[in-house]
């Protein structure tokens, strides 16, 4: 007699009703998957939006960037002005023309009174140069218009305005407002009264777009090639070259850091890490030794503390880490598991670690703080070494 097992045939049966449940939620899930057109808005967003600054001095940039385009287009707009006055031409003398003359300048200005700063760090920026653009787009076509069309040269200052606001744009940001600007031209310029003065206009607006947008491709690359080199050359300076880990530059800034931080009752401890022994390394096996040597300590250190915490190398066989504290885990329990981690890794070679605490207090000098903690280091160090000393304050 064969005996039939219940649970494999459960098991079946909920295999079966979970892919029915599949088949059915398939459909649900595909209406849930991004359609075209929402991967066509995001990939125009990403096209048409990049970040404008990421540090103060890029900030102030544009910022002065902004000022020198309000100022030139006060200057094109008192030079409408003139043009309209002293002109032969059908504008002269035309109410609406002067009127937008007058209103631009009286508007533009207003652009000064917003958090420009603020704005040049998010999407605010951009948003606000597209809206000039367009704004001051508009304004020319109508005036160029109402000046006898393709015949006017009022139409020049759509070259001025694309070419300097191109700036702020990224080359999809260029081409976007470079078509915006012909395909007016063409609607409200060229078509009602066609005319070869108005192809050629045509023609060269397009194709001062492409070199507008080539040449702010080639800004935006050499820019960013050059944040790059920045950030990397920060990296190495604040990078100890042997072991990976931040050096003593960085890690007093981050001192200084905790220090304001601590203000907040944000607890925080610095321990200095002298290592026991470590000369005899150098000395039997030489540099290379002693630099192996280094760098497994360093490793070992960065697996006792926390992601958040900060093992630095200050120079020779002289360590340090700034960790946050609590109630439940001090500044000695970290100390102590700091030591235990140097001796598991030296314990073959002799190396130990005398390791000083000092709390960071409110105000603190960076300098007296570590002062104490290395007062604290050398008491370890003079009471035999592999051991822990805290610092009062």
């Amino acid at each position: 007699m064969r005996i039939k097992h219940p649970r494999r045939g459960a098991d079946r049966n909920k295999v079966s009703d979970r892919a029915a449940e599949d088949r059915r939620a398939a459909p649900l899930r595909e209406t849930h998957r991004p359609g075209a057109a929402r991967r066509l808005v995001s990939a125009l967003r990403a096209g048409l939006y990049r970040p404008l600054a990421g540090d103060d001095d890029r900030v102030a940039h544009w910022v002065r960037h902004v000022r020198n385009g309000v100022l030139l287009t006060e200057v094109a707009a008192l030079s409408v002005i003139v043009y309209a006055l002293v002109t032969t031409s059908p504008g002269r003398h035309h109410p609406v023309l002067l009127a937008m003359a007058a209103v631009t300048m009286l508007c533009c200005p207003l652009l000064l009174l917003l958090p420009l700063a603020a704005m040049m760090g998010d999407r605010r920026g951009p948003t606000m140069f597209y809206v000039w653009s367009i704004a001051t787009a508009a304004v020319v076509l109508v005036a160029t218009r109402l000046d006898g069309g393709a015949s006017s040269p009022l139409d020049a200052l759509l070259f001025l305005t694309l070419g300097y606001l191109a700036a702020a744009y990224s080359p999809c940001g260029v081409v976007a407002m470079g078509g915006m600007m012909s395909a007016g031209y063409l609607i409200f310029v060229a078509l009602p009264d066609p005319s070869m003065s108005g192809m050629f206009f045509l023609t060269v607006m397009l194709a001062f777009t492409m070199i507008c947008a080539m040449s702010t491709a080639a800004s935006w690359a050499a820019y960013d090639r050059q944040v790059a080199l920045i950030r990397l050359q920060e990296s190495l300076a604040a990078t100890d070259s042997l072991t990976g880990i931040p050096n003593r530059r960085a890690f007093l800034d981050r001192v200084a850091a905790a220090v304001t931080e601590a203000a907040w009752g944000h607890p925080t401890v610095v321990c200095l890490v002298d290592l026991d022994g470590f000369k005899a390394v150098n000395d039997a096996g030489g540099h290379a030794a002693g630099d192996a040597a280094l760098q497994a300590i360093a490793a070992a250190l960065g697996r006792a503390v926390r992601e958040t915490d900060t093992v630095a190398r200050l120079g020779g066989d002289e360590f340090a880490v700034l960790a946050d504290v609590s109630v439940s885990f001090s500044g000695e329990m970290l100390a102590e598991r700091i030591r235990e981690a140097v001796a598991c890794v030296g314990g073959a070679t002799g190396v130990t670690a005398s390791v000083g605490v000092a709390e960071v207090q409110p105000g603190d000098d960076v300098q007296d703080l570590l002062h104490r903690a290395d007062a604290a280091m050398y008491r370890s160090k003079t009471a035999g070494g592999n051991r822990v000393t805290a610092m009062a304050f």
